[in-house]
């Protein structure tokens, strides 16, 4: 999870400070909006990596099985 989350890190982390900024400048200057809206974003973005990494190994052990082999 780790490895996917390092390979988004720089990409999500500009657009999580670009939206961060926007609430806070589009909300009349609230933090707390914004840092609710910060939060909630970093922790999607766990997930998100997560989510990414399960699916890769999905995929990976897929890929890896015999053509022939019956499914369970």
């Amino acid at each position: 999870m780790w490895e996917q989350y390092r390979k988004t890190l720089l990409g999500m982390q500009i657009v999580i400070c670009a939206v961060t900024a926007a609430v806070y400048i589009n909300m009349g200057h609230r933090w707390f909006a914004a840092l609710v809206f910060f939060v909630t974003m970093q922790i999607s973005a766990l997930i998100g990596a997560m989510w990414a990494s399960r699916l890769k190994g999905r995929f990976a052990q897929r890929s890896a099985e015999l053509p022939l082999r019956p499914k369970a």
